[in-house]
């Protein structure tokens, strides 16, 4: 069994996160500058130590440095170390894969349309009720003509087509109006202009590639570049939505076992239960239900634990809590609220901690072996191992040139699929540039009709002097 995962101490206390409940969830918040990349990053290195594979978003682009060894001039993290009298302390870097949808500051990283579903698209899109059921059917009638939807295009091309057919589609899917697959079209370019077409498309990522170790056994950081993704949050969470229902989906039951095979870090978590439709938030509850079973733990880190809902909230077991400010009604309420999410510690008034912490400083609150959160603590988190912030690009890209991975995902695949299927079916060859997955492309112009062939004919100077001559010999014949 591996060994508990020390996280912050308060005197000689310790606090420890059990690998073994790690797939119980937790929950990360704290007010803007109270400590909570930090403490992921404590998280994600003592996963690492014991062999756990992470995933984790940069958000604001300071995480790539748990790649290399901290610095012994660091100040603060040498106080840290000597308060809390931490021995065998040393500096180290971990194992590290760079992601990024747009394929920068890391390996691409790409999904179908098929995978992505109805549902997590009719968030991404902002649809409305009717125009989700729209969008399910016309994947219902890509699926039933074996019809392939692997990036946006082929989503443009299915629209279009299902929307010229509606009235044939009218009796066996229901009703489809034309009104409603323009407004879902205008979503999606408005989508594709936000960058969204790179996600979509091959190849697509390997969960396989996320799950590995290195050569001292030591589990797999895998960072998402996400500081230009935030630019389109609902692209954003759509994203780690569906990663997540792809390891729930792909992964076999595992039960409990000694200690995860991913921990997942959903940062920013405020953003997915923003104006969620109701589907949508059942489905993560779902998720997050079971989803343990498959061998995943899920951390939401957010600002205030509000922000998540009560259903959501109370599978969260492991718990650290940073400071939050409590200047108006609203926030003092929601420090109320979020001190009675804790264990009792009749030591303690948590209330008043919460708005008392200092940097660094956390309430934690860890399951027990028995799967019980124990009682709150107000506790110093450990300092990181690693490095504390950004790293040059040119390190990155050494990083990136180095791994296993390099060119596997680079090159970007178009193989046939509806839009081709579609074209062809039409007669029309796909417009230039289209198969590089960039463009929706436009059908070929067509050739002009007969009609208009003659009266380009007749409304010429020639053709208007014949024309002239025939109504002279017709008014003669009168």
């Amino acid at each position: 069994m591996a060994d508990p995962i020390l996280v912050a101490k308060k005197g000689e206390t310790e606090l420890h996160l059990l690998p073994q409940m790690a797939n119980r969830h937790g929950l990360i918040a704290g007010a803007t500058g109270t400590g909570k990349t930090v403490s992921l990053q404590v998280l994600a290195e003592g996963l690492s130590r014991a062999g756990v594979s992470v995933f984790m978003a940069d958000v604001k682009g300071d995480l790539a440095g748990v790649s290399q060894p901290g610095g012994e001039g660091n100040k603060k993290v040498k106080e840290r170390v000597e308060l809390l009298k931490l021995k065998n302390f040393a500096f180290e870097g971990y194992p590290v894969t760079f992601w990024d949808i747009f394929g920068v500051q890391g390996h691409p990283v790409r999904a179908t349309v098929s995978e992505m579903g109805p549902l997590i698209l009719s968030r991404l899109f902002d649809l409305n009720e009717t125009q989700s059921g729209v969008l399910s059917l016309v994947f219902k009638i890509a699926d039933d003509n074996k019809l392939a939807l692997l990036d946006l295009k082929d989503l443009q091309a299915m629209l279009q087509y299902v929307g010229n057919n509606a009235q044939q589609f009218q009796t066996q899917y229901g009703n489809i109006t034309g009104a409603t697959i323009g407004a879902i079209q205008r979503s999606l370019l408005t989508v594709q202009e936000q960058g969204a077409d790179m996600f979509f498309g091959e190849p697509i990522l390997k969960l396989d590639d996320m799950m590995r170790t290195d050569a001292k056994g030591r589990g797999m950081l895998n960072i998402l570049a996400s500081d230009k993704l935030m630019m389109a949050p609902k692209t954003y969470t759509a994203f780690l939505l569906w990663l997540l229902a792809e390891l729930f989906e792909q992964l076999p039951e595992v039960g409990d076992q000694d200690k995860p095979k991913l921990v997942f870090f959903f940062d920013e978590a405020h953003l997915l239960f923003t104006d969620v439709p109701r589907a949508l938030l059942e489905k993560v509850e779902q998720l997050v239900r079971l989803i343990r079973s498959k061998g995943v733990g899920v951390f939401f880190v957010t600002q205030n634990p509000m922000d998540v809902p009560m259903t959501v909230l109370g599978q969260l077991g492991n718990r650290v809590q940073h400071a939050l400010r409590a200047f108006t009604p609203l926030d003092q309420k929601a420090v109320k609220s979020a001190a009675q999410t804790f264990r009792t510690n009749p030591k303690l008034d948590v209330a008043e901690a919460i708005t008392q912490l200092g940097v660094g400083e956390a309430l934690v609150s860890m399951l027990d072996a028995k799967g019980m959160p124990s009682i709150v603590e107000r506790a110093f988190m450990l300092p990181p191992r690693s490095q504390i912030g950004p790293i040059p690009l040119e390190t990155r890209q050494q990083i990136m040139r180095s791994s296993p991975l390099a060119g596997q995902y680079e090159s970007l695949m178009d193989r046939e699929s509806a839009y081709e299927v579609l074209h062809a079916r039409a007669g029309v060859a796909p417009a230039a540039g289209a198969a590089d997955g960039k463009t929706l492309g436009k059908p070929s112009k067509p050739e002009p009709s007969t009609i208009a062939k003659i009266w380009k004919a007749v409304d010429s100077p020639t053709g208007r002097t014949v024309m002239r001559g025939v109504f002279g010999l017709l008014t003669k014949r009168r």
